[in-house]
């Protein structure tokens, strides 16, 4: 049985990228892992929000998800990140928050922690590679170790086999072209069983 803490944290417009969170929690528990999902916080003005149905309904049905702080990183031994690509990058709002981490991370407290990405974009190349590779910049600079989920299941090619993390192409009615839930799952227990075998190390 896994004592793993994991921390799902996500950014999400329209709820893509919520929807793989919900599945990635649900494969950690399935793991044993005791899971918290955090989103990050939203920088873009409520105008703007309120200008377009959809965001405004996600965020709307998304207020009891809490918004990750940086407790929350002190907490977890492991993280799955979610967001949207971003001109080949991560969201501004992920971007963000993770540039508030600099006080942990200069004590320390973020070495050793093991991490995963996952990305959305609207067609198949729109840069959801890069945006995983974005995260991962930023997490070697924690000292995190990262566990992508490369091939090491045939569930990754019937997802669009991206070994850096789960990713998914969603359409202009917001709905996912490719059939990623096990591939996310898949992802999400592989992280714990790494977080697993770091944990058991450092004890």
């Amino acid at each position: 049985m896994s004592n793993v803490k994991l921390a799902v944290i996500y950014y999400s417009m329209g709820g893509t990228n919520y929807q793989l969170a919900q599945w990635a929690a649900e494969g950690a528990k399935e793991a044993g892992a005791e899971v918290k999902i955090f989103k990050v916080p939203e920088l873009a003005p409520q105008s703007v929000i309120e200008s377009n149905p959809t965001w405004k309904a996600h965020l709307e049905a998304t207020k009891h998800i809490p918004e990750v702080k940086l407790e929350d990183l002190e907490w977890a031994d492991a993280f799955i990140f979610s967001t949207p690509t971003r001109f080949g990058n991560m969201a501004s709002q992920m971007k963000q928050f993770l540039d508030t981490t600099g006080g942990l991370w200069a004590k320390g407290k973020l070495a050793n922690k093991v991490v995963s990405a996952m990305s959305s974009a609207q067609n198949p190349h729109g840069g959801q590679e890069a945006t995983i590779l974005s995260i991962y910049t930023t997490m070697y600079h924690w000292g995190a170790i990262v566990a992508a989920p490369g091939f090491t299941d045939p569930i990754i090619f019937g997802a669009g086999g991206n070994p850096y993390g789960t990713s998914v192409t969603v359409d202009q009615n917001g709905k996912m072209l490719e059939d990623v839930q096990a591939a996310v799952k898949y992802q999400a227990k592989r992280t714990v069983t790494v977080a697993q075998w770091i944990k058991s190390g450092n004890q």
